[in-house]
């Protein structure tokens, strides 16, 4: 375990963060924010598709803090995940959060998870259930296709990850430096955001994408039994409302929690988004 990493300038205030290193698995940057409480689960914020946990939870971070004890790492491949040659598989970031969760001598943990982080938060429960003691899900859904649209959007991006895998590693570089120049023209993305992005590796990203385009957990997802909540982002144009509550609808030990807010709502939106998260994640904790 290495010491405090220095966050660089124009950060918003962040919490203090550390390298831990996972056996058998590689060094993860982690920030946390307070100390376990005695008899409480910890809430293990887990970020979506692109983000990093500090570009997702930035503002949640002191807004949770006073009902939970909070741990945030970046998913494989995104900002400074595990680097793994292996192809990127959400189940494999669930069993990285037990890990995780073992590393910090956690017995107990709420999964908050934010679209893609949302998957993620369910496989923890369907793979490590004595760990997991509820569930926060944010923007999310049981699936990521539900349209036409989607299925070629998601078919594409397999065809990239597998192009990304196979070209050489300049030509991955300068692809997805193009991809920051175009992300960069459509947004209003601070110095620090695009460093942030910029910590990607390309090619595990691509595949994150492929991975979602996949995801189903209807099969089991009626089976979850510890308190849920699922907080609906009403103005999502990315999943849409009606799919997000489709799985609260799935869930029967879920309650729902609307808040007026898009896709990107909790780093975006936070003065919406914070008190309906704050509420979701006290409902959980609550039992």
């Amino acid at each position: 375990m290495s010491a405090s990493t220095p966050d660089p300038p124009g950060a918003p205030p962040l919490p203090r963060g550390r390298t831990i290193r996972l056996p058998d698995r590689g060094e993860l940057f982690v920030r946390e924010v307070g100390r376990p409480r005695a008899g409480q689960p910890s809430l293990l914020l887990l970020h979506g598709w692109t983000a990093t946990a500090d570009l997702n939870w930035f503002p949640a971070y002191e807004a949770l803090r006073r009902d939970a004890h909070v741990v945030s790492f970046d998913l494989r491949g995104h900002g400074r995940g595990l680097r793994t040659p292996e192809r990127f598989r959400l189940a494999d970031c669930a069993d990285d959060a037990a890990a995780l969760a073992d590393a910090l001598s956690l017995d107990a943990i709420v999964p908050v998870g934010y679209s893609m982080g949302g998957l993620v938060a369910q496989l923890l429960w369907h793979r490590h259930p004595r760990l997991v003691r509820g569930l926060v899900l944010c923007a999310t859904s049981r699936n990521f296709r539900g349209n036409a649209g989607d299925h070629l959007y998601f078919g594409g991006l397999s065809g990239l990850a597998t192009a990304a895998r196979l070209a050489p590693g300049p030509l991955r570089e300068q692809a997805f430096a193009r991809y920051l120049d175009a992300r960069i023209g459509r947004s209003d993305l601070t110095p620090w955001a695009v460093a942030e992005l910029a910590r990607h590796d390309f090619r595990t990203v691509l595949e994150a994408g492929a991975a979602i385009g996949t995801f189903s957990s209807h099969r089991w997802v009626g089976d979850i039994d510890v308190p849920t909540s699922v907080v609906i982002t009403t103005a999502d144009t990315k999943i849409p409302p009606h799919r997000q509550r489709k799985l609260a609808a799935a869930i029967p030990t879920s309650r729902t929690f609307e808040v007026a807010a898009d896709h990107h709502g909790c780093p975006r939106q936070p003065e919406l988004f914070l008190p309906a998260l704050r509420k979701a994640v006290r409902h959980v904790l609550a039992g």
